[in-house]
C-alpha cells in the first residue's frame, strides 16, 4: 500500500461511504473506506499519513471503541466522528478520548470538508486551535452564570431535557441559553463549541 496521504472512511452503511467517497473525490481528497472498524485495524498500523473518518454506531465494534483502540496502540493520525443528534454524549467522551472533532448528521458538506482539511494542516491546524480557545477563555468570562451551568450540560454530553431537570427550568428555556452561548462563544457549530470548551478545559 501507498503511503499516500488519504481519508480513511469507516461507516457499516454502504450508501454514507458512497456518497462521503464520493465528496471526498469531488472535491480532490484520495479516500479509502471500509465497511467494519476491525477491518480499519488490520491495516492502522502501516499509516503514517491522512485522517481517520469514522461513524460511531457500528455492529461488533463501535467508532468509540475504536478510538480507544487506537489510543491504546498510540495510533497517530487525528479522527473524525460522524455522530447522530442522539449521540452527542458519544462524541463528547470521544473527544475527550482523543477525537480532533465530531460531525453531527444530517451534516453540510462544507462542514465535513472543512473539518477534513483543518485536521490535515496538522501543527497549524493545531495552534489556529489553541488560539481560538484561548480567545474562548475570554469569552467564557461574558456569560451568565445560568449560561455557564448550561454550557457545563452540553460539554458533558447531556441532552437538553436532561440539562433541563438538572436546573429545574424547561428545555425550551435551555435552547434559548444553548443558542445564546453558541452566540456569545462565536460557534458555528456543536462540535466547535465542545471542542473548544474542552480544549479551554470546560
Amino acid at each position: 500500500m501507498t503511503d499516500d496521504i488519504q481519508v480513511h472512511l469507516i461507516d457499516d452503511d454502504e450508501a454514507m461511504r458512497d456518497s462521503m467517497g464520493f465528496l471526498l473525490e469531488s472535491a480532490d481528497l484520495s479516500c479509502r473506506t471500509y465497511s467494519t472498524a476491525r477491518a480499519f485495524l488490520e491495516v492502522a498500523e502501516t499509516l503514517t499519513q491522512g485522517c481517520v473518518v469514522s461513524d460511531v454506531r457500528m455492529p461488533e465494534m463501535s467508532g468509540l471503541q475504536l478510538v480507544k483502540e487506537l489510543r491504546a496502540r498510540e495510533f497517530g493520525l487525528p479522527v473524525i466522528m460522524i455522530t447522530g443528534h442522539g449521540d452527542v454524549a458519544l462524541a463528547v467522551e470521544a473527544m475527550k478520548a482523543g477525537v480532533a472533532d465530531f460531525i453531527e448528521k444530517p451534516f453540510d458538506d462544507e462542514a465535513l470538508l472543512s473539518s477534513i482539511k483543518r485536521v490535515l494542516a496538522g501543527d497549524a491546524g493545531a495552534s489556529a486551535a489553541r488560539e481560538a480557545a484561548a480567545n474562548f477563555t475570554t469569552l467564557l468570562a461574558a456569560l451568565s452564570p445560568r449560561e455557564n451551568e448550561v454550557l457545563e450540560g452540553v460539554v458533558a454530553g447531556k441532552i437538553n431535557k436532561v440539562i433541563a431537570y438538572d436546573l429545574g427550568i424547561s428545555p425550551r428555556t435551555v435552547e434559548v441559553y444553548r443558542a445564546n452561548v453558541m452566540s456569545k462563544m462565536g460557534a458555528t457549530s456543536l462540535s466547535e463549541l465542545v471542542r473548544m470548551s474542552i480544549l479551554a478545559g470546560v
